[in-house]
C-alpha cells in the first residue's frame, strides 16, 4: 500500500512538472523584441517593472536618457582633478604620434594631407562624449584607408578628378556612419560578428602587406604608380617604373630612399626599446613627430627639394570647413557609396571593438557593444559633415594611450585640441617635410597588425577557422580588399552551414550513481536503457536545413536498436526520447520532420516523448498541434523522469 502511495506520489509530481513545461507563457512577438532592444540600447533601465520607475517623472526618465546616450555626463561628475594630469600626458603624447600617422593615412586614402588631421579632431570629440571606452583612441587608421582607396578609385579617378573623389569619399563616410549607428540602435552587432577572429587575423595580415608594398612609392620616390591594390600589380608597377628609369636614361634620386630608411631604421629601433623598457613608451610615441621635424629640417637646410627628394608641399590649415553641401545624393554614385559605406562600416567597427574590448578586460570594466557602435556611427556621421573620412580606433594609439596611464576620455579631447592648434599655427612647417618619411611612419605601424603567433594558436585549435584566416590574407594579397573579405566571410559562413546541416544528434545514456545523462561517445561508461532510446539535438535550430537529416539519422538508430534487441532476445524497443534542451527553435521544416518522426515510430509501435523544449520551441509545437498528437503525458522536464515513466509504461504494458 505503501509502494502504490509513493508511486502516486511521484506520478503526481511528474505530471505537475511536465504542466510546467505546458503552460509555458506566449513568447514576445517579433515587434516586441525589436522595440525591447531599441528600448535597452537608448534607455535600459526604462524596462524595469518596480514601482520606484513607474513613479518617474518625465524629466527624470529625460535625464537618464541623456545619461545613457551621452556617458560623459555620467563619469564627468566623479572626474577629479588628479587624473588631468594622466590624461593631459596621454593626449599630448597620441597627438605626437596623431599627427604624422593621420597625414600618412590620409595619402594612403588618396586625399590631402589636411584630412587625416581633421579626422583626427572632430570624431575624437563626438567619441569622447558619446562613448564608453576609457582607453580608445579614435581616428583615421590604415586598413580602412586602404579599404576606401582600393574601393572608391575604382568608381572616381582621385588623379583626374580629386574634388569629386573626395566628396565621394565623404558620402561614403556618411553612409558608414549610418550603419554603425542602425547596428548600434536595433543591436544588430552581430552582423560584424560573420567577420570572425581568424579572418581579422587574415585580412589584417594581407593588408599590411599590401600597405607596406604601396610606400614604395614613396620610400623610392615613384611618381606613376598603380591604383590597384594586389601585390602582383604592385610589385610589376614598382618593376616598370624602374625599368622605365633605366632604359630612358631617366635620372633616379637615390636621397629619397636613403632618407625613409634611415628614419624607419629609426623608428623600429625607437619601437623595440619602447617595447623593452616600459618607462620609455613615450619614446616610440613621439618618435614618429621628432622623425617629421628632423627631416623637415634637414630637407630645409640642404634645399634638397631640389636634388630630386619629393616633399608633401602645401597643407592646408584652420578648423575643419563644412561639408554639408559636398555630400553626393543625387548622382550615379550613390548605391555604390552605400555599399562602400556599408563594407567600411563593419571593418571599422571590427577593428574598434575589438581594440576597445581587449583594452577594457585589461582594466577590469564591460563594454557596451551596441552603444560602441552608436557612437561610432554618430561621429562618424558629424565627421562627413566637417570635412573627416571614416575614423574609427587604432590599435597601436590606443596602446600608446594605455601605457600612457589615461584615465578616461579626456585625452582624445586633448589630443583633437592639440591637432586643431597644429593646424591653426603648425601648418605652414610641413611644406618640407619628405613623402618618404610619411612612407617610413606608415611601414613603422604595419608590424602591429601581422600576428603570427595567433595565426599559430588558431591552427592548433581550429583548422577550419584557419582555412578562413588563409583566405582572407590571401585574398587580400593577391586579388583585392573586398575579395579578401568575401572569402573570408564565405568560408565563415559555410563552416555555419556544415555544422547546420548536419548538426551534433546524440545518443544519451545515465552515468552511473547519478541522474544525469551523457553522450555515450564521450562518457564510455554511461548506460543505456534497454528498449529505451534517448537522443539529443545538439543543435540551435531544427530547420529546412538539417530536419530531414535528424530525421533520419533517428530512424536509422531505432532500426539498429530494435535489432539488436531481436538478436539478443532482451525484449523489443519501447520508446525514443527526445531531448530537445539544446534547441532554441524549430522552424515549419522541422515540425513536419517531428510529425513524420512520430508517424513512423507509432507505425513501428514505439512511442515518441519530449524532454524539456525551450520557450519558443513548445509554443511553436502547441501552435501546430503536434502536443495533442505525441500526448501531453509524454512530454517531461527531464530525461530521468521520461526514462522513468516510459519503463512504468512498459511494465503496464501486457
Amino acid at each position: 500500500m505503501r509502494e502504490q502511495s509513493h508511486l502516486h506520489l511521484e506520478d503526481t509530481g511528474i505530471t505537475e512538472r511536465s504542466q510546467w513545461v505546458l503552460s509555458a507563457p506566449k513568447p514576445p512577438a517579433l515587434w516586441n523584441k525589436l522595440f525591447n532592444s531599441i528600448k535597452q540600447t537608448i534607455l535600459p533601465h526604462g524596462n524595469k517593472s518596480s514601482s520606484s520607475n513607474k513613479k518617474k517623472t518625465f524629466h527624470s526618465r529625460a535625464v537618464s536618457f541623456l545619461h545613457n546616450l551621452f556617458p560623459i555626463l555620467t563619469w564627468l561628475r566623479n572626474y577629479k582633478a588628479s587624473k588631468f594630469k594622466d590624461d593631459l600626458l596621454s593626449g599630448l603624447t597620441l597627438a605626437s604620434l596623431s599627427i604624422p600617422q593621420s597625414i600618412g593615412y590620409a595619402s594612403l586614402a588618396k586625399l590631402d594631407p589636411q584630412y587625416g588631421l581633421y579626422t583626427s579632431v572632430v570624431p575624437p570629440l563626438i567619441y569622447a562624449v558619446m562613448g564608453s571606452s576609457r582607453e580608445i583612441a579614435i581616428g583615421p587608421v590604415a586598413v580602412v584607408s586602404l579599404l576606401l582607396s582600393s574601393t572608391a578609385t575604382k568608381v572616381i579617378d582621385p588623379v583626374a578628378n580629386p574634388e569629386a573623389y573626395r566628396n565621394f569619399i565623404f558620402t561614403v563616410t556618411f553612409f558608414a556612419g549610418i550603419f554603425q549607428a542602425a547596428f548600434g540602435v536595433f543591436r544588430l552587432g552581430f552582423l560584424i560578428d560573420f567577420l570572425s577572429h581568424a579572418a581579422l587575423v587574415g585580412f589584417m595580415a594581407g593588408a599590411a602587406i599590401i600597405i607596406g608594398l604601396q610606400q614604395l612609392k614613396g620610400l623610392l620616390g615613384i611618381s606613376h604608380f598603380t591604383t590597384r591594390t594586389d601585390a602582383v600589380s604592385v610589385l610589376e608597377s614598382v618593376y616598370k617604373s624602374l625599368h622605365k628609369q633605366i632604359s630612358t636614361g631617366e635620372k633616379w634620386y637615390p636621397l629619397n630612399f636613403v632618407l625613409g630608411c634611415s628614419f624607419l631604421i629609426f623608428l623600429l629601433a625607437a619601437r623595440f626599446i619602447g617595447r623593452r623598457n616600459r618607462k620609455l613608451f613615450w619614446f616610440p610615441a613621439i618618435a614618429p613627430l621628432l622623425s617629421v621635424f628632423l627631416s623637415t629640417l634637414i630637407v630645409y637646410l640642404t634645399r634638397a627639394d631640389k636634388h630630386g627628394v619629393n616633399i608633401i608641399k602645401h597643407v592646408k590649415g584652420g578648423l575643419n570647413p563644412s561639408s554639408v553641401h559636398q555630400l553626393q545624393f543625387h548622382d550615379g554614385h550613390l548605391g555604390q557609396a552605400a555599399k562602400i559605406g556599408l563594407l567600411s562600416a563593419i571593418i571599422a567597427l571590427t577593428e574598434a571593438i575589438a581594440v576597445g574590448r581587449s583594452f577594457a578586460s585589461i582594466k577590469g570594466y564591460h563594454l557596451d557593444g551596441n552603444k560602441e557602435m552608436l557612437a561610432m556611427g554618430c561621429m562618424n556621421i558629424v565627421g562627413s559633415l566637417t570635412s573627416c573620412y571614416l575614423a574609427t580606433g587604432s590599435f597601436s594609439r590606443t596602446a600608446v594611450n594605455f601605457s600612457a596611464g589615461c584615465q578616461s576620455a579626456i585625452s582624445n579631447i586633448v589630443m583633437a585640441i592639440t591637432v586643431f592648434v597644429s593646424l591653426e599655427l603648425l601648418t605652414r612647417l610641413l611644406y618640407f617635410t619628405p613623402a618618404a618619411i610619411i612612407a617610413s611612419i606608415i611601414l613603422s605601424a604595419l608590424p602591429g597588425l601581422i600576428d603570427i603567433n595567433e595565426a599559430r594558436y588558431i591552427w592548433k585549435v581550429d583548422k577550419l577557422d584557419f582555412l578562413a584566416c588563409v583566405g582572407a590574407f590571401l585574398g587580400v594579397l593577391f586579388a583585392s580588399v573586398e575579395i579578401g573579405l568575401l572569402v573570408a566571410v564565405t568560408i565563415s559562413f559555410a563552416k555555419i552551414l556544415l555544422q547546420s546541416i548536419r548538426p551534433g544528434v546524440e545518443l544519451l545514456g545515465r552515468l552511473p550513481r547519478t541522474e544525469a545523462f551523457c553522450d555515450v561517445s564521450q562518457y564510455p561508461m554511461a548506460i543505456s536503457t534497454p528498449g529505451i532510446l534517448v537522443i539529443r539535438i545538439s543543435s540551435g535550430s531544427l530547420c529546412f536545413a538539417n530536419a530531414n537529416f535528424v530525421r533520419e539519422r533517428i530512424l536509422k538508430w531505432v532500426s539498429k536498436e530494435d535489432d539488436d534487441l531481436k538478436e539478443t532476445a532482451k525484449g523489443r524497443m519501447q520508446a525514443v526520447i527526445l531531448d530537445m534542451t539544446n534547441l532554441m527553435n524549430v522552424d515549419t521544416s522541422g515540425i513536419l520532420a517531428l510529425e513524420e518522426l512520430h508517424k513512423r515510430l507509432l507505425s513501428r509501435g514505439l512511442q515518441l516523448a519530449m524532454v524539456n523544449p525551450r520557450w519558443v520551441v513548445i509554443h511553436k509545437l502547441k501552435l501546430a498541434h503536434l502536443v495533442d498528437k505525441i500526448g501531453k503525458q509524454w512530454l517531461f522536464l527531464t530525461v530521468a523522469e521520461a526514462v522513468d515513466a516510459c519503463l512504468t509504461s512498459k511494465i503496464a504494458t501486457p
